[in-house]
């Protein structure tokens, strides 16, 4: 499934009337299953509304973000649903995920009870404890970057921000490493998705914690952000737009620096500023 879409509208541009092609990003909605490792039966865990790309990613990143996989070894697979009878659009809409025993009892009890829309993170939690983490320690991650470093973020964030090139309309995550190389970035429609996207990678590839990165994302930075970065042991997160107060609160608890308004050579932090150096020599 494409993860753009063109259409035909009416531009007006002062003066001038004309009818061109214009380029959308793709919502459509991904129901996330879940079955227990070696029972035939499925059951419905989430259904979000998603830019279709990376779907594997996104389930992965949702599930561990959400508290279902405690490690790689709780996923035992990710399938399109196998029924010939089922619709093509319907499979492309849909992943099963197979989960190991005590990650398919942890689902039960943090089943969702609503769908998520694409600006939705933490919403259709059962419960507020379910969300805030209270068994974890917070990060200790020595990391420390220089202002400079953090200055270049969000021009690098753009450059490969190819859908939203295309778009307009597609917020992006990217994971930089303490020298400020970017390296990795997923788009989304959602930040929220993006953010699940970039966290699934690195979980299916066994890659966790990440605790030597710096989380850039292209919106504001909420308070799901923050929790997401936070289960994958992301101890910088930095945004071009405003924090939330909650969000604040969370990372300020959570051991985390937590950047706004990165842009234009300045920025504000409203958590933990210790990992922010004065200059480079003090940086890691």
């Amino acid at each position: 499934m494409e993860p753009i879409d063109r259409v035909r509208v009416r531009a007006r541009d002062g003066d001038t009337d004309v009818e061109r092609e214009d380029v959308l990003a793709v919502e459509e909605p991904l129901e996330i299953r879940i079955r227990r490792d070696g029972a035939s039966g499925v059951s419905s865990f989430v259904t979000t509304m998603r830019t279709p790309g990376s779907d594997e990613e996104l389930a992965a990143g949702l599930l561990f973000a959400e508290g279902v996989l405690d490690s790689r070894e709780d996923l035992l697979g990710l399938a399109r649903p196998a029924d010939p009878r089922i619709d093509p659009e319907l499979k492309a809409n849909v992943l099963i995920a197979e989960l190991a025993a005590r990650a398919f009892e942890r689902a039960g009890s943090l089943q969702r009870g609503t769908v998520m829309g694409s600006a939705c993170g933490v919403c259709g939690k059962t419960t507020i404890e379910n969300v805030i983490p209270t068994d974890r320690p917070p990060l200790s991650s020595p990391l420390r970057v220089a202002p400079e470093l953090l200055y270049g973020l969000p021009a690098r964030l753009r450059e490969r921000q190819s859908l939203f090139a295309r778009t307009g309309g597609l917020h992006a995550a990217g994971l930089f490493s303490p020298g400020g190389e970017l390296l990795e970035i997923r788009e989304d429609i959602g930040r929220h998705n993006a953010t699940d996207k970039l966290v699934g990678a690195y979980l299916l590839r066994g890659g966790l914690p990440l605790s030597e990165t710096i989380l850039m994302v292209s919106g504001r930075a909420g308070f799901e952000i923050v929790q997401k970065a936070f289960a994958a042991g992301i101890p910088i997160v930095a945004s071009v737009s405003a924090p939330s107060s909650l969000a604040a609160a969370l990372a300020e608890t959570a051991g985390m620096t937590l950047v706004g308004f990165l842009r234009d050579r300045r920025f504000n932090v409203y958590a933990n500023p210790e990992r922010i150096a004065r200059d480079g020599r003090e940086a890691t």
